[in-house]
């Protein structure tokens, strides 16, 4: 059949062209021309070989319906490039990979072209008018490996291709008609962490291992024939409900039912086949992304640190904060972390405030070394605490460091400009969740009610007002190989009641009665009177109840924060009980005095 195919693109191939596609003996090839001749598929004349018209009806049977490109993923490993762009939409040699494999699926008459979307989906949304595909969004993209992908395109499986969006092939190995279902593969010199294949003597695979030495292993798109699709979708469908899946590909699937999923290596030649698994690869491949990737963050550390972007190496993503997205980087071994400011932070923080409270911080030596800041992006470049650690909460050693640490910022007698208002904030926030369309929770009006109450309570007191970093998160205190405290991200400091950042810290550490109390013991060097514990308990609720807004703000911009809401907004209603329980023994205890 391959060859009935070789045949319809060219009828003027000669016996000795066959023999070399297909690595045949000119003898087995005289053989299998011989013989379809006899079976009446393919007919001899002096111009060369054609399909008779029963070859032409048996070809149909196995022309390929459609393709499926998977393009739902971050791309972690090419940020800061996939911050802006999904990695199947970067240029690879002047062309975008996805372009430049539905070019290649539509040369081959293939046109019913559905691409999975799910990280920066709007991106891809340009690709229905240039080529007329089909977009699916999955909403499991940040939670659920590819496994979830095909499953929610389980319906169109026939004689399918599976393509993966940030593949290149530089020559096309597609074709109108497949014959049986294969897994494109590359031969690994040496050992490979790859996904390994064993084959039987007909090619078939037989079994995967993960890890190898000097293996063929999986490398680029797959072709499911009909047969495949019918047998291994009811499959992703009972394993995509079992728990403990989310991180499954499709290909564990087919790894765990090699006995019934029927595959065949289908073998690449060297530089036919390209996955990027790094910046760095692709820097490699495409000699334009050392000199100039067209990304202003690169531009911009380019311009800081006055190298090339061939300089700036080692490139890895750090774990998404709630507000930023950040990556480490080095020039001329030295290892820098660059911020960039998240989905909707421009309305949410004021980056002139923060480099206000920056410059001022920076003479106590608390945090970290910043080497650049621009107050109108909010990116920020700071060198990197080899060998630092987030704080450990349970530690009673690093919880006293903590408080002492703050001690000494609000004994520092530093003063900015601005001050954080919790009042202010919370009208912030319910403006910016009416705008967006955030939903609230079903009770917020009487719990809004609440917080009001609370609020008047402070307005009675005399509150100190000092340098207050606000968002003192336990990840935010970076303990160094030496012991030393560090207090990093100056977003929300400002002039506040010093106790907040003791309310901050607790709610941000889940921490139990017992645990406040001794955070409380540190911090003042004695026990708490009852108004400090009040305000303690009082900023608690107020801070559970703003940043639960402030979640929801995010949410309505299609950020996801699991159960992150449900936690402040129950501190919001827990502490606001608290808070009333003080108020009242504090009232019997007035009434009993008199």
């Amino acid at each position: 059949m391959k060859i009935l195919r070789e045949y319809k693109k060219n009828n003027r191939l000669t016996q000795r062209d066959i023999s070399e596609i297909f690595d045949f003996s000119l003898g087995k090839t005289n053989k299998l021309l011989t013989l379809l001749i006899q079976e009446g598929l393919l007919l001899k004349s002096p111009s060369g070989y054609s399909l008779t018209d029963q070859a032409d009806h048996v070809m149909e049977l196995y022309r390929v319906d459609n393709a499926i490109i998977l393009a739902a993923g971050f791309g972690s490993r090419f940020v800061p490039l996939t911050y802006e762009t999904p990695k199947g939409l970067l240029e690879v040699r002047g062309e975008r990979m996805i372009e430049r494999q539905i070019e290649q699926l539509i040369e081959m008459s293939i046109t019913d072209i559905t691409i999975v979307v799910g990280y920066l989906k709007e991106k891809f949304e340009y690709l229905i008018d240039k080529y007329g595909v089909k977009l699916i969004y999955n909403q499991e993209y940040d939670t659920k490996n590819n496994l979830s992908t095909l499953y929610h395109v389980r319906h169109l499986l026939r004689n399918t291709y599976i393509l993966s969006s940030d593949n290149y092939m530089t020559k096309n190995i597609f074709n109108t008609y497949e014959f049986e279902s294969w897994y494109s593969a590359v031969k690994a010199e040496g050992e490979t962490a790859e996904w390994c294949l064993t084959v039987d003597r007909k090619d078939r695979i037989n079994r995967v291992e993960v890890g190898g030495v000097n293996s063929w292993h999986m490398y680029g798109p797959v072709f499911f024939s009909k047969e495949f699709s019918d047998q291994i979708v009811p499959l992703l469908e009972k394993t995509y409900k079992q728990p403990g899946t989310e991180d499954f590909y499709w290909e564990d699937v087919f790894k765990r039912n090699l006995d019934v999923l029927e595959m065949y290596v289908n073998r690449q030649p060297e530089n036919t086949v390209y996955e990027f698994e790094s910046f760095e690869e692709l820097r490699v491949f495409d000699s334009t992304y050392r000199e100039q990737s067209n990304n202003k963050v690169l531009s911009l550390i380019s311009s800081i640190f006055k190298v090339s972007e061939d300089e700036i190496k080692d490139i890895q993503p750090l774990k998404l904060g709630m507000t930023n997205k950040s990556f480490l980087f080095t020039i001329n071994e030295k290892k820098y972390i660059c911020r960039i400011p998240g989905e909707g932070t421009e309305k949410l923080i004021n980056r002139d405030e923060e480099y206000s409270s920056i410059k001022a911080v920076i003479p106590l030596n608390i945090t970290e070394h910043i080497v650049y800041i621009d107050s109108k992006s909010g990116i920020k470049i700071s060198e990197f605490e080899s060998g630092a650690r987030s704080l450990n909460i349970n530690s009673d050693m690093e919880l006293f460091q903590s408080m002492k640490t703050l001690n000494r910022l609000h004994d520092s007698n530093i003063t900015v400009p601005h001050s954080f208002n919790v009042e202010k904030n919370i009208l912030f926030y319910e403006e910016l969740c009416t705008k967006s369309g955030a939903i609230l929770f079903e009770d917020y009006s009487s719990v809004r009610t609440k917080m009001s109450e609370l609020l008047s309570i402070l307005k009675k007191m005399d509150l100190p007002s000092v340098f207050c970093h606000i968002d003192a998160h336990f990840d935010n205190f970076l303990v160094l190989p030496n012991g030393d405290l560090k207090l990093i991200d100056w977003e929300y400091a400002g002039m506040c009641d010093p106790v907040i950042d003791l309310s901050m810290f607790a709610l941000y550490g889940n921490l139990n009665p017992d645990q406040i109390e001794k955070l409380m013991e540190y911090y003042f060097d004695r026990k708490p009177t009852q108004e400090e514990r009040l305000r303690v308990y009082i900023y608690m609720a107020l801070g559970g109840f703003l940043w639960a807004m402030w979640a929801q703000y995010k949410q309505a911009l299609g950020v996801k924060f699991g159960d992150y809401t449900l936690i402040m907004y129950r501190y919001a209603k827990d502490y606001y009980k608290k808070s009333m329980g003080i108020l009242m023994e504090e009232t019997e205890h007035e009434f009993a005095k008199k």
